[in-house]
């Protein structure tokens, strides 16, 4: 099974140690499934990590652990993104859902309209806790 963890699932998997997004994490790195990640969303990783809201609450030495594990998961190349959505910042997800073809594209940002959205092709769009209580 092949997952997309949306940067806001990975880095409250760095602040909160007993929440789902950080049962996820762990159980990707317990080889439960595969993660679908790519250089874009690595550079959003460091970059967004610097941001001076999470300046206090991340480490930078786990958000670099963090970078290092995610270059061991299945690495895709260029996007092509041209995907509509709500926010642009998040085509980059759907993208590669699609070109990792991947089974679940986890998130927690009601907002942006991905959740709303519900699938793309046959990616399943969740919160951390559906895909808990659906995989883990």
């Amino acid at each position: 099974m092949r997952v997309v963890l949306d940067t806001n699932i990975l880095f409250s998997a760095l602040i909160s140690p007993h929440g789902y997004p950080d049962a996820i994490y762990r159980a990707w790195r317990s080889a439960r499934f595969e993660v679908v990640t790519s250089q874009m969303q690595l550079d959003e990783i460091r970059r967004a990590s610097r941001y001076p809201k999470f300046q206090s609450i991340l480490q930078p030495a786990k958000v670099g652990v963090m970078v290092n594990n995610l270059q061991r998961a299945v690495m895709l190349g260029r996007l092509a993104i041209e995907i509509e959505t709500d926010d642009p910042d998040d085509a980059f997800l759907l993208a590669m859902a699609l070109a990792g073809d991947a089974d679940y594209l986890v998130t927690g940002d009601r907002r942006a309209g991905l959740l709303q959205r519900g699938h793309i092709e046959r990616t399943r769009i969740v919160t951390p806790a559906v895909f808990c209580a659906e995989v883990l």
